[in-house]
């Protein structure tokens, strides 16, 4: 199969990678740039465990086809550390309030929540609940979730 050559942003750095045509992003990012923070969940955009940042808006990857991306700037979960390798705020906030059990939806839910958060650093509870309202959780029934995301809009306020 003849294959395309895509460049675009990818975690702050420009990448370029060949790939077939009907590729998905979710399997360009997994398979041929080793990111495997970003998981299939379903397959058809239902569970929200794929998002990834496409020039700043939570996207389900496994939907996009790779070749959506060229030109774009992507996001994924290996790219939210700070600029020092730290963990991110909301990174932080997830652990400190228990927001993580089996941590496979972890990802998306970060993604959605920084989206949110950068458009509005002071969300209500209802606003939160809506911005990850496309990302599943069976482990924590999402108390925890909106609690960190609460706790991590205190923190990067103070920043």
């Amino acid at each position: 199969m003849k294959t395309i050559e895509l460049t675009f942003i990818l975690n702050q750095r420009e990448v370029t990678v060949s790939v077939a045509p009907n590729r998905r992003l979710l399997d360009v990012l997994r398979e041929e740039l080793h990111l495997t923070g970003t998981k299939e969940g379903c397959g058809i955009g239902e569970c929200g465990a794929c998002t990834v940042l496409l020039n700043g808006r939570p996207v389900n990857s496994c939907l996009i086809l790779a070749g959506q991306a060229q030109g774009s700037e992507i996001t994924t979960i290996e790219g939210v550390e700070t600029e020092d390798g730290d963990l991110h705020p909301l990174q932080e906030a997830f652990l400190e309030e228990g927001a993580v059990q089996c941590g496979f939806c972890t990802p998306g839910m970060i993604l959605s929540a920084l989206s949110l958060l950068r458009k509005n650093p002071g969300p209500s509870e209802d606003e939160i609940k809506e911005a990850i309202s496309g990302n599943l959780c069976r482990c924590t029934g999402y108390k925890q979730i909106v609690e960190a995301i609460q706790a991590a809009a205190v923190k990067l306020q103070k920043i």
